[in-house]
């Protein structure tokens, strides 16, 4: 099954790739390697999913929000590549959880972003893995997460 039939199955529709809001670009390709700019929690309307954990989201809340820059890391790479089924690797994941000093489930917020990327990409979707607490994201975004991604 390819990957843009494995989405449908689930019920995923690719967003349009947000431009960057900065003077940065959303994909540098270098090699085989495409370093992905940090994908923050919007939907496809462009609604972005604030909010910050411990103070009020739940961690069901976050995870959905971290699963929704999943899909938009996809979109930038289905964008870079071409063609999804080029995917090797996800190699490495960068996850920025908006949240309180106390709040200290970021892997379990992270957890929304890495169980799709699997669940899509079989093994080639497992990856490492960061998951940091941070004050504030751009917009009041819930997370933000980068990606290394290898394609073939």
């Amino acid at each position: 099954m390819s990957i843009d039939q494995k989405l449908a199955e689930l019920g995923v529709t690719l967003p349009a790739p947000k431009p960057p809001v900065a003077n940065y670009v959303p994909v540098v390709k270098t090699g085989n390697l495409l370093f992905v700019s940090g994908q923050v929690s919007v939907d496809g309307s462009g609604k972005v999913a604030i909010g910050k954990l411990g103070g009020g989201m739940s961690i069901e809340e976050g995870r959905e929000a971290a699963k929704l820059c999943a899909i938009n890391i996809i979109a930038q790479v289905k964008a870079a590549a071409g063609d999804l089924d080029k995917v090797v690797r996800i190699v490495k994941l960068v996850g920025f959880v908006n949240s309180t000093l106390e709040f200290t489930d970021q892997p379990a917020v992270m957890n929304g972003c890495s169980d799709l990327l699997v669940e899509v990409f079989g093994d080639k979707g497992r990856h490492a893995r960061s998951a940091v607490g941070i004050a504030s994201l751009p917009f009041g975004a819930a997370v933000e997460v980068e990606a290394i991604v290898e394609i073939a």
